[in-house]
């Protein structure tokens, strides 16, 4: 089946088949979360991208080849609130942006910076820190080598705009340039745009409003 997207809380996970890397997406809890299992085809290693919430669900998604890595987004509760028993469950070792780390009440065991990258079996993930929506956000680039580059963005970008600021213009200004700079600006229209909530975008449907959001202060 075509991958969509397209996933609601209680539904099935949808999965987008790469060459070099499986990537399924499921919803989860209160606040219509995405988290993100991806598995090298080559290793069946897997990685998981928030732990949000339904440990429960979590652990049948992952299922019985478990996980090497989970990586939190951001410090906010709904990203994390099912990682102490993912993490107890599987033995995963954690990642996190250096500066949202405190934040998070599962102990970080390795703090992200810009330009690192997180490794899932034989793919290479980078990190691009995103400052805005809060103070150690993180987005993940996969420059697939056999097609269009795909990012996970966490609350940073979204379909229609970037992540919420709480009004604040200062982070505004901050996270719009962090995403012009590191994402719109290295990477094709064709990347794949997978979110913290919802559904998926590209950068090429949103690149035309970059200055309307600017403009606009949202």
């Amino acid at each position: 089946m075509t991958y969509s997207g397209a996933v609601r809380v209680g539904g099935p996970a949808d999965v987008h088949e790469l060459a070099d890397l499986m990537i399924s997406k499921i919803a989860v809890g209160p606040m219509d979360n995405n988290s993100y299992l991806l598995r090298c085809r080559a290793t069946g290693e897997q990685l998981l991208i928030d732990a949000a919430a339904e440990p429960a669900t979590l652990l049948r998604f992952i299922g019985e080849d478990s996980i090497a890595t989970v990586v939190t987004t951001h410090r906010h509760a709904d990203h994390w609130g099912a990682l102490a028993e993912v993490v107890a469950a599987t033995g995963a070792r954690t990642c996190a942006g250096r500066y949202d780390a405190e934040g998070i009440p599962v102990p970080t065991d390795v703090p992200l910076e810009d330009g690192d990258t997180v490794r899932v079996g034989r793919v290479g993930l980078t990190v691009r820190h995103l400052v805005g929506h809060t103070p150690g956000s993180v987005a993940l680039v996969y420059d697939d080598p056999h097609g269009h580059p795909h990012v996970f963005t966490g609350d940073c970008l979204f379909p229609g705009g970037v992540g919420n600021t709480h009004k604040d213009p200062v982070a505004f200004v901050s996270l719009l340039d962090g995403v012009e700079e590191k994402l719109f600006g290295p990477l094709a229209d064709e990347t794949w745009v997978y979110p913290g909530h919802g559904r998926d975008t590209t950068l090429g449907a949103e690149r035309p409003h970059l200055a309307e959001w600017r403009a606009r202060g949202w």
